[in-house]
């Protein structure tokens, strides 16, 4: 097939992943024939630069835009954000809004056009649904929400505690309860690590230990987010959007994604079903398969 003919598809991971996380999805989507694009965003993945040296969010998603600057004059491609990603999204499709040809929002935040984009985040923070903030606290970039797990025979170092709010409640950064700890090593509470739900154990295992060892530390940049002003209803406004609920998410948790959907229609809604907040790894398959569709649709 020839490249210029395929569906361009931009897979934009969320805070404190990389491109990484995408590879189950993008080596699925490949084989089926689209042209892929899965970039680190600023002071993520194996982008150089620290945290520190990204103070706002354009600048973070600036890897993005980038991207889209560089397609030729007619050349459209579908955005896919996970999580934080819908964020980086819709700042490209209110700049970008001719080379968009969805916006694809997976258990991912979205603003709409008529609130400052912060709102969702605001809004989150508020209702204590998860950490808001995942950032260094000293100069080497180290981050206090940070903690070790081990049990079961398994150790994951340096996830962020944002991943198990929700489901280990007594949870602080100092690490987890002994109890709780007894939970995970029988069973009981594992497979709702980071959102796990209804995982096999040895397949959990193997995607925490690769994101304890490729996780940054990274932030919501809800500061900066705060000063900008409404996307465009004649921009952002104007993309098509899809929006895929991912129905046990426990990080962004489903009546939130509805909710978002509630302020902002979109122009399809899919469901994944067993779905958790990291979709693309727990269900790979099921997720290139709506992908595919989404794309033969609007591309």
């Amino acid at each position: 097939m020839d490249a210029d003919s395929r569906t361009h598809i931009i897979l934009v991971h969320g805070a404190c992943h990389g491109a990484w996380c995408w590879f189950k999805v993008a080596t699925r989507l490949s084989s089926a024939g689209h042209r892929i694009t899965t970039p680190d965003l600023a002071a993520s993945g194996v982008d150089p630069r620290p945290l520190r040296e990204v103070p706002t969010f354009r600048d973070y998603t600036q890897p993005l835009l980038d991207i889209l600057a560089s397609l030729p004059p007619g050349e459209k491609a579908v955005l896919v954000g996970h999580s934080l990603g819908g964020m980086n999204i819709a700042l490209a499709s209110e700049l970008f809004p001719e080379k968009v040809a969805a916006a694809v929002f997976l258990a991912a935040f979205m603003p709409d056009h008529t609130l400052r984009p912060s709102h969702v985040l605001e809004r989150v923070k508020s209702a204590d649904m998860m950490d808001t903030e995942i950032k260094p606290q000293d100069p080497e970039g180290k981050a206090a929400n940070i903690l070790p797990v081990r049990a079961a025979g398994h150790t994951t170092e340096g996830l962020p505690v944002v991943f198990f709010r929700g489901v280990f409640p007594n949870l602080t950064t100092k690490g987890l309860p002994i109890a709780e700890l007894r939970s995970i090593a029988t069973g009981e509470a594992e497979r709702k690590v980071c959102g796990f739900s209804n995982r096999v154990a040895g397949t959990m295992w193997q995607d925490l230990t690769l994101g304890a060892s490729l996780m940054r530390v990274s932030s919501l940049f809800l500061e900066d987010l705060e000063l900008q002003q409404p996307y465009s209803e004649d921009r952002y406004g104007s993309v098509r959007k899809v929006y895929i609920v991912c129905k046990e998410d426990l990080a962004i948790i489903e009546a939130y994604q509805r909710w978002m959907m509630e302020k902002n229609p979109v122009q399809e809604v899919k469901e994944l079903d067993g779905a958790d907040h990291m979709a693309m790894l727990s269900r790979p398959d099921e997720l290139a398969h709506c992908l595919t569709n989404i794309a033969k649709k609007y591309a």
